[in-house]
């Protein structure tokens, strides 16, 4: 199949080079330009790790050459892009289509939907509630992936094409998939924001001195309990939903082969099979940047939404803004262009299971 990847980041490369050994056709689109140039230039993309070889993937251009053809659309690139992107592919996409979005954030995929409806163009959305892989770039052609998830969750919208979107994912990535039947499952889903949250907070000062560290390594007892109580905050509002989502410990056995333990077990348990990544060398990280605004922000709006307030999400984003000098809930452009706010639980409900209606049905 052709799978159009939509940015070129560690996952992009580390998608490209798991599609292209499958046997498929990648191309990848940057929407900056800046990071294909290697490739663009004749560098073939090298993985090491999870996943070894050398690959020649497409380049692509523009939004319109990244789609058109395309059986696949892959969006694999931080949360804070979405909005962009989503703007930028929305006019190229055609019902024979499918856009896979790797991974899910602040219900992303009804913004596509809606997008999408305006044309009165209807394709399955499948939201993944994290990525199929982790890594790092550690070149401008080069990714090393750090592992291959075992189980990851996804729900398709519309919730009408759930076993289209799920036999897709199965043949183009293998038997690895939870269909969790609804997006708002998958709104919750996410484990990275928490965990992040519960890392980046442990380790500020190592992050702004650009030290090199153990990231699960450093996952404490404290902070490990940290986590365990934000998680039941997340879980507490799923059961409310009477949506069946994935609890820490399972995210952690499921993804990283680690024994059940205490949160802060499980990650030294990575740390010792060498699973454990290495922690970020700048405050300017994705794991506050991406995770505050488009993670802990939605759980706690759903919180608030269901009358299940979760506490601990609030008190992080406002420890993270005030340490960031930034209001990270006003930088979530998602949220705001759907409006959420102004939905009650039952449309929020109805959208998430159905989408937006096409303007000519």
């Amino acid at each position: 199949m052709k799978i159009g990847i939509v940015g070129a980041g560690a996952i992009a490369f580390g998608m490209a080079a798991f599609l292209e050994q499958a046997g498929h056709a990648a191309s990848l689109w940057s929407p900056s330009g800046a990071r294909t140039k290697a490739l663009a230039a004749g560098e073939p993309l090298v993985a090491a790790g999870a996943i070894e070889g050398s690959f020649t993937p497409r380049i692509a251009t523009s939004p319109a050459d990244v789609v058109t053809g395309a059986d696949v659309i892959l969006i694999a690139l931080p949360a804070y892009g979405h909005k962009h992107v989503f703007d930028a592919i929305a006019p190229h996409v055609t019902a024979t289509q499918t856009v896979i979005v790797s991974s899910h954030a602040s219900f992303g995929a009804l913004y596509l939907s809606r997008l999408l409806a305006a044309r009165s163009v209807t394709v399955p959305v499948i939201a993944w509630g994290t990525t199929l892989l982790s890594g790092r770039q550690t070149g401008l052609a080069k990714v090393q992936v750090n592992t291959v998830r075992k189980a990851v969750d996804l729900a398709t919208l519309p919730a009408s094409r759930s076993a289209e979107g799920l036999a897709l994912c199965k043949s183009l990535f293998g038997d690895r998939f939870v269909d969790r039947g609804n997006l708002l499952a998958i709104a919750l889903s996410n484990l990275n924001p928490t965990i992040h949250m519960g890392i980046a907070l442990g380790n500020m000062t190592r992050m702004e001195k650009a030290e090199a560290w153990g990231q699960a390594e450093s996952v404490t007892p404290n902070v490990g309990r940290l986590l365990e109580e934000l998680d039941r905050e997340r879980l507490a509002i799923a059961a409310s939903l009477g949506l069946d989502v994935r609890t820490i410990f399972q995210h952690l056995h499921l993804s990283f082969g680690v024994p059940y333990g205490s949160a802060s077990e499980m990650h030294q348990a990575m740390h010792v099979i060498g699973k454990g990544g290495a922690g970020p060398t700048t405050a300017d990280s994705r794991y506050v940047t991406e995770d505050v605004p488009f993670g802990l922000v939605p759980t706690a709006k759903l919180g608030r939404l269901t009358g299940h307030p979760a506490p601990l999400h609030e008190a992080g984003i406002a420890l993270f803004s005030a340490m960031y000098g930034r209001d990270f809930t006003a930088e979530n452009d998602l949220l705001a262009a759907l409006d959420i706010d102004a939905l009650s639980l039952g449309q929020l409900q109805t959208l998430c299971r159905d989408g937006y209606a096409p303007l000519s049905s």
